[in-house]
């Protein structure tokens, strides 16, 4: 990188989480340069669901969680799975993650993301029209549907929790009702939940309108660039080496999401991040295609309906960095969601993808300036909400780096509870 073309920031990582980081920055009146291992946006930020929801203030660290990953050993087919290696990070991560799974945490850690949740939405309902962001934004909520009377007696417990502990409302809507509400869903069912403050977008949209907009502003992305080494000496990082040749900023960020334990021992910091590998498949709508994006909690699989397109995906599996896409996990998701649609799939070609969430075991994201190096800053760990926290990630990292008043309290998301 030329002096001439001196950036003032790094980012590292170009997935939604990168983007929005460079966008505050850049609206902040910083130089700022992104760059990617791959292309833009071509991890879990490209094949996810697309949905920004504020109802999803539940941490996973719910009680039961245990149970269900113990149960997941012995099946290959369980849609939360903990597939048996020998990999001492992830036992470790399982223990932290188990002791928090209790009613306490949840009501904490549901506290914490409420408060992000709620910034993000915010500056999402500002960001989208200022920017004229071709995403398919669509403010129809968010429609939990439940098959079975047990399902919805169960789900009846956690919209209580929802509604009384995180003031998070829904409509409640019985089974008798829902054909007429949607008429892609099947007769039969036992009702559902409709949170009416959730949006959905297409990821794929927003992350290229996005950062077209933002190289017109001058931010530079830099594609197939790799990280190989953080070069650091005085409490500061002094130049990264990547495959590109040597790069050097003021500051850099590293949003990186699974992989940022790769530069834990670099930044001399424990980042306790494990990878939760999801699927989706993406086919053509079917007919009737379901108005509203739609969960399946007793199946554990989301449906998306774009305007050309329409998604299924679901699935957690902790199996580190594994890259294959069984075909009977494509064919679970469309399974899955037979007992509630009419057509639950489209015709034609298909594309199917797979994503690795980038996992805590305190369900919190980890934003915030690295405790040992003065200049460099992460912005990981969204778990299954980097969609939704994108934007107050990106205002935070911003107003922590200009040494400003955050705009909510960024202590539950500090790399300094880990050390």
């Amino acid at each position: 990188m030329s002096e001439s073309n001196q950036a003032d920031v790094i980012v590292v990582g170009a997935g939604v989480i990168g983007i929005a980081c460079a966008h505050y920055l850049n609206k902040a009146g910083l130089r700022v340069t992104v760059i990617d291992q791959s292309s833009i946006a071509s991890a879990c930020s490209h094949g996810n669901c697309g949905y920004i929801c504020p109802s999803h203030v539940l941490p996973l660290t719910e009680p039961g969680a245990v149970g269900m990953a113990l149960k997941s050993l012995f099946n290959p087919s369980a849609p939360f799975r903990v597939k048996p290696r020998l990999s001492p990070a992830l036992w470790n991560w399982m223990w932290q993650f188990a002791k928090r799974c209790n009613q306490q945490q949840v009501l904490t850690a549901g506290t914490h993301l409420k408060a992000i949740l709620d910034s993000s939405m915010h500056e999402y309902q500002r960001l989208v029209p200022e920017e004229s962001l071709d995403c398919e934004w669509k403010q129809n909520g968010l429609l939990y549907v439940l098959q079975t009377e047990r399902g919805m007696r169960s789900f009846a417990e956690t919209d209580k929790l929802l509604s009384e502990h995180f003031g998070v409302p829904a409509r409640r809507i019985d089974g008798t009702e829902l054909p007429t509400f949607d008429p892609a869903l099947k007769p039969g069912l036992a009702g559902a939940y409709h949170y009416e403050h959730d949006t959905s977008v297409r990821p794929d949209l927003l992350n290229t309108s996005w950062s077209q907009r933002l190289k017109s502003r001058g931010v530079t992305f830099i594609e197939n660039c790799r990280l190989q080494k953080i070069l650091t000496s005085s409490g500061r990082v002094t130049q990264l080496a990547t495959s590109g040749g040597l790069m050097q900023a003021d500051r850099i960020v590293f949003a990186i999401g699974a992989w940022s334990p790769r530069i834990a021992a670099e930044l001399e910091c424990p980042i306790p991040i494990e990878q939760g590998k999801g699927y989706s498949v993406t086919m053509s709508r079917p007919n009737p295609s379901p108005k509203y994006p739609m969960l399946f909690p007793e199946h554990r699989v989301g449906v998306s309906p774009f305007d050309h397109g329409y998604r299924l995906g679901s699935m957690m599996e902790f199996s580190g960095f594994d890259t294959s896409i069984p075909e009977s996990r494509i064919q679970q998701l469309r399974d899955s969601a037979k007992p509630y649609l009419i057509t639950p799939c489209g015709d034609g070609p298909v594309q199917t993808w797979y994503g690795w969430r980038p996992m805590t075991w305190d369900s919190l994201p980890i934003i915030g300036r690295v405790p040992r190096l003065q200049n460099a800053f992460l912005a990981t760990g969204h778990n299954m909400l980097g969609m939704s926290l994108a934007t107050a990630t990106g205002r935070l990292i911003t107003e922590l780096m200009q040494e400003q008043t955050p705009h909510i309290d960024p202590t539950p998301f500090s790399p300094q509870r880990f050390m």
